[in-house]
């Protein structure tokens, strides 16, 4: 048997980083960044209010309350036209740019507007003395002219893409997404409801590793299901092949399977044929077809899953620039025994991970372990990671590769 972190540096040394290419703003959600964005203005490009209320000379406020005259209302994107002197105030709206000559707000609540008298103007009871800078938000308050604003290696969440309009940026260089085909084989399989037919399953795998793909951040097509004939199985790889930037394929790919999959990919690729120290999912198939990566995962669902997770995800995300390969691995304590037999091999046991009143991560068996049990599998949100030996008892520490997301603060083992 093969040690799992061999098979992964086998995997992740012929899955390079794509280059990267121009991609517009909108159409960058999830992409890593492959150089450094640097501001090429200040953001807020001018001081502007942080409250509705009135601009002021600061000094003015002195002794409050005082009564002030109104010389102009300024509304957001519009600019002021009066300047502010002594005895003077701008009625001013959030986000408005500063006057000249105002250096602090007061806010709308802590004033008073009295009508105008005698044909003399407006006026504003100011209630408070405030300090110069009062709600404002001076030029380049958020991001100022030739700061780096996101290294190179950057994810692009939301709130990177509103920044990066915030700058008038309209394209940048990241690593493209990868396009990755996935295709189930066999007569056995098939689709949506009805009467199954003797010896018929319906194909799981397919719409799982599907979402698995795009849950990574691939795009993903449907290769459909390949009947057991040479021809319509390398159809569908070649389609993948020449269509996608990775192939995933599951079954035909433990040492005793007859296999046409087998056979085809001998044939037109460049494959390695392992078993792996691990379980579930000690099978697994790797190569390049014509440069393109193919996975070939195990048949049974839940090992087609843990394989994914395992070698899959890893090689597509290093593929499109991502330096974290792997979900979360974080240190919890085992609410339940886990036990094993030793035979060699690390386990992953599917388990269900929350948050104890200790503050740390809780597992506990998420029920039946077998690899073709996908309805434990779904309840998990987790796999605990025991190596060789007899497993833990409860109340130890144990690993846990974390398949959903957790609050942040958790304790992380490093890896």
């Amino acid at each position: 048997m093969i040690p799992l972190s061999e098979a992964r540096r086998h995997v992740l040394d012929r899955v390079p980083v794509r280059p990267p290419v121009d991609v517009p703003v909108a159409e960058a959600l999830g992409l890593v960044l492959a150089e450094s964005v640097t501001a090429t203005e200040a953001v807020p490009p001018f001081a502007n209010t942080a409250m509705d209320g009135f601009a002021v000379r600061a000094a003015d406020t002195e002794g409050a309350p005082v009564t002030l005259d109104i010389v102009e209302t300024i509304a957001a994107g519009h600019a002021p036209t009066v300047e502010v002197g002594p005895g003077q105030a701008s009625r001013i709206f959030t986000g408005a740019p500063m006057p000249a000559g105002a250096d602090a707000v007061v806010m709308v609540e802590r004033t008073a507007a009295l009508p105008a008298t005698d044909g003399d103007g407006e006026w504003v009871h100011v209630e408070i003395e405030v300090p110069v800078g009062n709600h404002v938000r001076p030029a380049g308050d958020d991001l100022d002219i030739g700061a780096v604003v996101f290294e190179a290696g950057a994810v692009l969440s939301a709130a990177h893409l509103g920044v990066l309009n915030s700058l008038g940026v309209e394209r940048v260089s990241a690593h493209p997404r990868m396009k990755v085909g996935v295709v189930s084989t066999g007569d056995e399989l098939v689709e949506g409801g009805g009467a199954l037919a003797p010896g018929q399953i319906r194909d799981s795998n397919r719409r799982t590793l599907l979402a698995l793909a795009a849950q990574a951040g691939c795009d993903v097509v449907d290769l459909g299901i390949a009947r057991d004939t040479e021809a319509e199985i390398t159809a569908a790889i070649e389609r993948g092949v020449a269509e996608c930037d990775a192939v995933l394929t599951s079954g035909g790919v433990s040492m005793g399977d007859i296999d046409l999959v087998k056979v085809i990919l001998d044939r037109i690729g460049d494959m390695r044929w392992m078993q792996i120290a691990i379980k579930p999912a000690k099978p697994f198939a790797f190569g390049l077809v014509d440069g393109t990566p193919v996975f070939g995962f195990p048949g049974n669902p839940v090992s087609s899953m843990v394989s994914f997770e395992l070698f899959g995800r890893p090689a597509l995300r290093q593929a499109m620039g991502h330096i974290s390969l792997d979900r979360p691995m974080v240190l919890a304590v085992a609410d339940s025994e886990l036990r094993r037999h030793a035979d060699g091999k690390i386990h992953f046991a599917r388990v269900v991970a929350s948050h104890g009143a200790d503050g740390r991560v809780h597992v506990a068996s998420a029920g039946g372990q077998g690899s073709h049990q996908l309805g434990a599998m779904a309840a998990a949100n987790a796999l605990a990671v025991l190596p060789d030996g007899e497993g833990v008892a409860a109340g130890d520490d144990v690993e846990a590769l974390l398949l959903d997301e957790l609050p942040s603060a958790l304790r992380l083992t490093g890896r």
